[in-house]
């Protein structure tokens, strides 16, 4: 942990979250107390499945909530792209004008993506969908808040932390303790990268608060977003029963192989490396979504 991280941590933002109950996502509105400036991070594009809709109301939300507590927008972050739901970024970026940005890895998760859908050439795999990409270790500002990005892959290949202040918004590395840890079965996942990625959070201070990407509400109890540091290690039930590499790559691999393939990840994945926008309207105006049929099936995830 660098020195600047350490003195960051003295530093507590606003943060208020908003669960998405159909995807069991969390979406978090993150500011500076003190400027009333402020970041969207991982905010919700509804979809409908079966009917093809989508809507905005998850979204608008947000910018309510916003505009009710006087906040000026800086930042639309994403940590990744998601495979359960689409993400809103685009659609924010034109209400607003506010700038997107996701790590800079992201390059590397369109190209796999590309291939799978038989893209293009013209399909760009730069990353400029965003209008910023952040590498390991980089430094913004919400307002005065100072923000480093953790480079944290395993769950995806390019996934990112952005630790402001006391909070980390650490998205699918870890769950509430009692959910334990993130798959890392999709193409370019590694539960090997993933066990490193999570070393990284833990060794951030006790108190640091720990903000999840997802809660699937284990039991059924009402859904939870954060924890701590000192609280992840004393009771994350992967962590607790994995204490080497060894054991966590054997247990989250053995888990996976259990899990069934995400509902939505062939559509949401043609969003999501677009910067959240939806495809473009062919001839008679309307959008499709492609849907490429047998292309994983060898993969657990795919059965």
């Amino acid at each position: 942990m660098t020195a600047e991280i350490a003195a960051s941590l003295d530093v507590r933002p606003e943060v208020k979250a908003f669960f998405e109950p159909r995807t069991c996502s969390i979406q978090y509105v993150v500011a500076d107390p003190d400027t009333k400036r402020c970041a969207i991070i991982d905010p919700v594009l509804d979809f409908e499945p079966k009917s093809g809709a989508t809507s905005t109301g998850s979204a608008d939300d947000i910018l309510a909530y916003i505009e009710q507590q006087g906040y000026s927008l800086e930042w639309i972050l994403d940590t990744h792209p998601h495979a359960d739901h689409f993400s809103a970024a685009g659609y924010l970026k034109d209400r607003t004008g506010a700038p997107t940005a996701i790590g800079e890895k992201v390059v590397e998760v369109q190209k796999l993506w590309k291939a799978f859908y038989n893209w293009p050439d013209s399909f760009p795999t730069d990353g400029s969908q965003w209008d910023r990409l952040f590498a390991d270790g980089e430094r913004f500002k919400i307002g005065n808040l100072d923000v480093e990005v953790m480079f944290c892959p395993g769950h995806t290949l390019c996934s990112i932390t952005y630790l402001v202040g006391d909070a980390a918004f650490i998205h699918d590395t870890l769950f509430i303790p009692d959910g334990g840890t993130a798959r890392a079965d999709f193409p370019g996942g590694s539960a090997k990268a993933l066990w490193h990625s999570i070393q990284r959070i833990m060794a951030l201070p006790d108190d640091t608060r720990l903000f999840v990407g997802h809660d699937y509400m284990p039991g059924g109890r009402a859904p939870q977003w954060e924890s701590t540091v000192a609280q992840q290690r004393r009771e994350n039930t992967h962590l607790v029963k994995a204490a080497t590499e060894e054991e966590f790559v054997a247990l989250r691999e053995g888990r996976d192989r259990a899990l069934p393939m995400p509902k939505l990840i062939l559509n949401a994945l043609q969003v999501n490396i677009r910067g959240g926008r939806l495809p473009e309207p062919e001839s008679d105006g309307k959008r499709y979504l492609k849907i490429p049929l047998n292309v994983f099936p060898n993969v657990p995830w795919g059965d």
